[in-house]
Formats: C-alpha cells, sequence, structure tokens
C-alpha cells in the first residue's frame, strides 16, 4: 500500500481536492438541499478513483523515460518496485471503479465520465508531441470543481466554472515551473513543454501571465459570489487575497538562473494556496 501511495504521489491531493469539495459545498449553497454525506463520500472517491488512474497511467506510460532521467529513475516502476503490468492493472481498476461511483451520483456525471477519463489518462500522451501539455495537466485537474458541483447541484453555474478556469491557469503555471528542472533532459529525448519551446526567462513569464489570469478567475468569481449572496462575510475575500499572495510568493522563490526552490514552490506555496482559499470559502459558506 505504501509503494502505490507512493506511485500515486497522495499527498499531492491536496491540489485538486479541496476545489472539488469547494465545488460540492457551492453546489449544497446554491441548491438548499438538505446535507447529504453519502453524496459527499462519492465526491471524495470519485476524485480518489480519477487521480489514482490518472497518476497510475502516468507513471505507466513514462517507466521507460523515467529510467533514464537522473530525477526520476527512483520512481517504483523504474526501480522494479511495482511491475509495470501491476501499474496498468491499478489503473485500469481506479478507473472502472470512477465510472461506478459516478453512476450512484446522478445521470450527468455518470454520462460525462468518459470525457474525465479520456482528459486525464490522455494527458500522459502530451508531451510527445506538444509543449501545450502543461494545459491539459491543468484541464485535467480543473475539472474537480465544476465536477463537484455538477454532483451537488446538476447542473452547470459560472461560479464554480470560474473557478475551473482559475485552476486550469494556476496548474498550468505551476507545472511549467515544475518543468524547468527537465528544460535539458527534455531536449535530450525530443520531449515537449514549454521551458524547452520558450526557455527558461520566456517559461517564467508565461507562467507569471497564467497564474495573473487564474487570480483573475478568483477575483471575479469572488465579486459574482458578493453579488449573489450579500450575507458572505469577509472571509472569502481574505480567501482570494491568501491565493494570490501565495502565487506572488511562488514567483519570488524561482528565477532563470537558480531552480533550487522550485520543489518549495510547487508543493508546499501551491498546497497552502489550495488548502488556505478552499478552507476558508467552505468557512464562509457554513458561517
Amino acid at each position: 500500500m505504501k509503494q502505490y501511495l507512493s506511485l500515486i504521489k497522495f499527498s499531492h491531493t491536496v491540489f485538486a481536492m479541496p476545489f472539488a469539495l469547494l465545488g460540492f459545498f457551492l453546489a449544497w449553497l446554491e441548491t438548499g438541499d438538505a446535507f447529504s454525506w453519502r453524496l459527499l463520500f462519492l465526491v471524495v472517491l470519485c476524485m480518489i478513483f480519477a487521480r489514482s488512474a490518472a497518476m497510475a497511467f502516468n507513471r505507466y506510460l513514462d517507466r521507460r523515460i523515467d529510467s533514464e532521467n537522473p530525477r526520476t529513475r527512483q520512481r517504483e516502476i523504474p526501480a522494479g518496485v511495482i511491475r509495470p503490468g501491476s501499474a496498468l492493472a491499478f489503473t485500469l481498476a481506479n478507473a472502472l471503479l470512477f465510472v461506478a461511483a459516478t453512476w450512484f451520483i446522478n445521470p450527468l456525471c455518470f454520462a460525462l465520465s468518459p470525457v474525465a477519463l479520456a482528459v486525464i489518462l490522455g494527458y500522459s500522451y502530451t508531451k510527445r508531441f506538444t509543449y501545450l501539455c502543461h494545459f491539459i495537466l491543468g484541464l485535467g485537474l480543473s475539472l474537480a470543481p465544476i465536477g463537484a458541483y455538477l454532483a451537488g447541484g446538476g447542473h452547470f453555474d459560472a461560479i464554480p466554472l470560474l473557478y475551473s478556469f482559475a485552476v486550469l491557469c494556476w496548474v498550468a503555471g505551476f507545472d511549467i515551473i515544475y518543468a524547468l528542472q527537465d528544460e535539458e533532459f527534455d531536449k535530450s529525448m525530443d520531449l515537449n513543454s514549454i521551458p524547452v519551446r520558450l526557455g527558461r526567462k520566456g517559461a517564467l513569464r508565461l507562467s507569471r501571465l497564467l497564474h495573473l489570469l487564474s487570480a483573475s478567475g478568483i477575483g471575479i468569481a469572488a465579486a459574482l459570489l458578493t453579488r449573489a449572496y450579500p450575507q458572505f462575510e469577509w472571509i472569502h475575500l481574505a480567501a482570494a487575497g491568501v491565493f494570490m499572495a501565495m502565487l506572488l510568493y511562488q514567483h519570488s522563490l524561482v528565477k532563470p538562473n537558480d531552480l533550487s526552490k522550485v520543489n518549495l514552490a510547487f508543493f508546499t506555496t501551491n498546497g497552502i494556496a489550495s488548502l488556505a482559499f478552499s478552507g476558508l470559502m467552505i468557512l464562509d459558506i457554513f458561517v
């Protein structure tokens, strides 16, 4: 179990899971229905199954690339801890469990489940043919808030869509920063990424632009929430402020000539941004 949790980087659920919970509680606020622990449990299961399938498939598909990269050759499959066939079986099991969980939620989520799987599993191929791979990853994680909202509300709405847009730009931006570590390796393997395409300075400029767009999405959503629910307190504005501050801090850590703090920028600041923002937003919903 420990090895499989490491395979799928379970700790990285801190990025998307809080936004999924936010989407769920927004739907609960909008519908006014009685709170359903069963539905919340199904949403959490969907997030776990979908992400486990996506990460395991990525590790399975990239096993030969990972074995060549000094940064990744100690991952479970290249190191021989988990066999490729076992990782693929784990992927299929989680994909099937994800679809099964959506069937118990509502017909719309069940109908859209293959689309979600196509996006999150298809991402693993993209680095082989397009430098826009970071945006596909962002798209995959952006399904969290709108997917959970659909689970609770059964329809699309502007505010969760804005949060999905914010997540897309946020994830694409920080994945570009993370990819800076592999710029030279990706070039040697003829792989595609924004750092390979634009270089370090260009990649960091694009990352900053994407995070500006993400902050704009968060800000517009805050304005719409205030208009729709005048009873909202100052907490949701503080949540937006914390998220934006973490984005700014992230970019103060990484320079074109100094990548020593990439992991701090990637995991710590983004983890805090996601947890603090979504936690404060959910608190304001209850307040």
